[in-house]
């Protein structure tokens, strides 16, 4: 009773500041992503943690997404299913109840706070390591590689992150455990899912997911990965994809694979806890998110209609109805569609197997994107700090439009705000917006 005193006294404060946008508009859910190994040392005292979550709240935020589990396997907590994280670059944190901390500092200053999983991310490759490090080899992706072939990940040199097969019963089994134990086990609001996809367009290709696509088109592929498709040198020294006959179909089953995953993520977490909102934090790039195996989309939408690599049964995997929280990342300097058509218009997302344009890639053209092909379901346009430097304007700009044009604004990561000391910028972006003098 106590908690929910403090969450309404502090939302009808809010509002009153906002009050000279619309009297009757609700303030939009601001949400501050905490990185787990990027701030481990800052939070790894609970002064700090109360004092940072302070400062969130004061600069206008509503919401914490805590990272539990990082791409190491570890997570925040002691835990049945996963080694728990105890030490980071060689500092050792003590023995408190993080989680606990973070979610009473939040709920007392009238903000919800959110666990987030990298979800088939199991290896730290700087570090190596990660569970496919240590005891789970066999779960590994294992990639299509121009010039080299199908290369199991823990092969392939210099890569950061590893990335397990999502279409592996077993990894459903481990990932959906870690959710439901965090949910059980701490006062959270809600569940958000990170890297819940295929590692990139080159995976996965293990005999498991041959086998399993079979399956699902009912038949057995004469060549393999060729049927799917083929690297191919392009005369000036690299290398071009050439699509097989069951590309698209591939590409379809990839998406299936994680709506039914997203499908049953949902059903598990909602018989643990009922008011437990289930979200995800993807890119904002759609017309190139295929390759990682998702369709972020509503199940209204269909991508075929607009793109080549889309089958007509492709729109049955948007998994938009499947989630209470979604936020994209419209992770691009330039703001404006204006000023996105002025520049070059080339732009190679981290997903991306090669360059791509198209208004959607800045805030703005991001943002009214997703809103059509969310088909009314709510999001929360998603900004990276450091895409804007020490350039304060133009975060400010970024700031003031994911609010315009979506229903909230994710920032990720309150690391870059420490660093840069931008609570005063971020402060004033929420401010002008909400008072109605965003772009004056």
């Amino acid at each position: 009773m106590k908690k929910l005193a403090t969450v309404l006294l502090l939302a009808f404060a809010a509002a009153g500041a906002a009050g000279c946008r619309s009297a009757s508009a609700p303030v939009k859910p601001k949400l501050m992503w905490l990185d787990c190994s990027a701030n481990w040392e800052r939070f790894s005292y609970p002064d700090s943690i109360r004092h940072y979550v302070r400062k969130c709240r004061e600069a206008g935020m509503t919401a914490l997404v805590l990272d539990i589990k990082g791409t190491s396997s570890e997570v925040v907590y002691p835990s049945e299913y996963a080694p728990r994280l105890k030490e980071w670059k060689g500092v050792r944190r003590p023995d408190f109840d993080f989680i606990g901390t973070f979610t009473d500092a939040a709920h007392a200053s009238g903000m919800e706070i959110y666990g987030s999983f990298n979800t088939f991310a199991e290896g730290n490759g700087v570090f190596r390591r990660g569970l496919l490090y240590d005891g789970r080899p066999e779960w590994q992706a294992v990639n299509y590689l121009p010039g080299r072939g199908l290369v199991p990940q823990l092969e392939i040199p210099g890569k950061k992150v590893l990335f397990v097969n999502p279409a592996l019963p077993e990894v459903q089994e481990h990932e959906i455990a870690l959710f439901k134990e965090a949910a059980r086990k701490y006062d959270l609001d809600g569940i958000l899912l990170d890297r819940a996809r295929y590692d990139n367009i080159q995976s996965d290709f293990s005999d498991f997911s041959r086998e399993a696509f079979e399956r699902y088109i009912g038949r057995k592929l004469e060549r393999f990965p060729e049927d799917i498709y083929a690297w191919e040198e392009d005369g000036a020294g690299g290398w071009k994809r050439t699509d097989g006959p069951w590309f698209k179909k591939w590409i379809e089953w990839r998406a299936s694979v994680i709506h039914g995953f997203f499908a049953r993520t949902r059903e598990e977490l909602k018989a643990v806890k009922p008011g437990l909102k289930f979200g995800a934090y993807t890119g904002a790039w759609y017309p190139s998110y295929f390759e990682v195996g998702v369709n972020w989309a509503s199940r209204e939408y269909d991508p075929s209609q607009e793109y080549a690599w889309a089958t007509p049964e492709y729109r049955n995997y948007g998994y938009a109805e499947l989630l209470d929280i979604y936020t994209n990342g419209n992770y691009y300097w330039n703001v404006t569609i204006d000023e996105y058509r002025s520049s070059n218009g080339l732009h190679r997302n981290e997903t991306d197997s090669e360059v791509s344009k198209g208004d959607h890639l800045c805030v703005e053209g991001g943002c009214r994107y997703s809103r059509r092909l969310l088909h009314g379901k709510p999001f929360y346009g998603g900004m990276y700090v450091e895409d804007y430097k020490r350039d304060t304007t133009q975060f400010k700009r970024a700031v003031e439009m994911n609010l315009r044009e979506s229903d909230g604004l994710m920032v990720f990561d309150i690391v870059h705000i420490i660093d840069r000391d931008w609570w005063g910028p971020l402060q004033r972006a929420v401010e002008a917006y909400e008072t109605g003098e965003a772009g004056r």
